[in-house]
């Protein structure tokens, strides 16, 4: 894709997802409309639009494609004022699509290897592992409106992780395996993005407000390089929980979770910008908003407002596409052993 003269760091890489495949005339169309419109609503001044290269394609059509603004004039407007901006909401409804919107310069340097960041529940895998905890000891529901509370932002996480966590008391500690082996399920592509990904030389974390028997366990299965959750006590005879943290362990809060991705990418010598997070609740947006490209998939409505980016194509390996790789791309590090 040739990039006219211009301020290349003025520019904004587009990436969009439809929500089934289309013909190439409906993407001409639907990108023209959205380059008027983020003309007309940011003052992108003397902005050209570059020709889109499609990413995924089939007998049916086209479903990614990505294409690159480049401003010509001084300013450049913030990224999530473009993206949060109800007329390109109403643009993405029209044609049926979903735009993720990165900084040019961050977009090129997903091509080096860099650290990918992942909250666990409801991200990594489908579960909210303290509900299935709750459920053996038949009080998921309660445990489930408090869950539901702090991933909205509604209360304060380490409150609701006390709150919840003093009503396992009583669980037994042969939950975990029975929980590996019937009841988790990775995210469609989790297993496909973390190999790519693998392939290409980054290092990957699980930071997870979940507990360290699940993430642990989940780090060992798609081969990340560190895990982090939060610590249990168990009974003297090691058959139950208590219902208590672990008094000496730090919870994996949001602002720890932030801490843990800077302590990360420094000890790795991997800067910010070459940073992606995914997260889907309240105590992610610290570390989504610290890494270059922080993604909520598929988020709670407030997670997705204030979100960098957002995701909701359901699978996983989606991400990829915001790193620069087409299809055939992705199928071949797959193919690789």
């Amino acid at each position: 894709m040739a990039e006219p003269n211009g301020t290349v760091e003025n520019g904004m890489v587009l990436t969009l997802f439809y929500k089934s495949p289309v013909s190439a005339d409906v993407v001409a169309d639907s990108i023209r409309h959205l380059h008027s419109v983020i003309n007309k609503t940011c003052e992108f001044q003397q902005a050209v639009l570059n020709p889109y290269k499609e990413l995924e394609w089939g007998d049916e059509g086209v479903r990614v494609v990505v294409t690159t603004i480049i401003s010509t004039s001084a300013d450049c407007p913030d990224i999530r004022t473009v993206s949060k901006g109800r007329e390109v909401a109403e643009t993405e409804q029209k044609f049926g699509f979903e735009a993720v919107f990165e900084r040019k310069n961050t977009y090129d340097s997903h091509r080096a290897p860099g650290l990918a960041v992942f909250d666990m529940d409801s991200t990594l895998i489908q579960q909210e592992v303290i509900d299935e905890l709750a459920a053996a000891v038949g009080v998921k529901d309660k445990v489930s409106a408090i869950t539901t509370r702090a991933m909205e932002g509604e209360i304060d996480f380490t409150e609701s992780l006390k709150l919840r966590v003093a009503l396992l008391e009583g669980v037994p500690t042969t939950v975990w395996d029975d929980l590996k082996e019937s009841t988790i399920k990775f995210t469609p592509g989790a297993r496909d993005l973390t190999k790519c990904l693998k392939q290409l030389g980054w290092k990957m974390a699980v930071l997870s407000g979940g507990f360290t028997p699940l993430a642990s366990w989940v780090a060992h299965e798609l081969e990340l390089d560190y895990y982090h959750a939060n610590k249990l006590c168990i009974s003297e005879d090691g058959a139950y929980l208590t219902g208590k943290l672990e008094p000496d362990s730090d919870i994996i809060h949001a602002e720890r979770k932030q801490a843990l991705l800077l302590r990360i990418a420094a000890g790795d010598g991997i800067p910010l910008e070459r940073v992606v997070a995914v997260g889907d609740g309240a105590n992610d947006l610290p570390m989504l908003g610290t890494a270059g490209l922080g993604i909520a998939f598929d988020a709670k409505p407030k997670v997705q407002m204030e979100a960098p980016a957002r995701l909701n194509t359901k699978n996983l390996l989606d991400v990829m596409y915001l790193l620069g790789y087409d299809k055939k791309a992705i199928d071949g590090l797959l193919l690789e052993p």
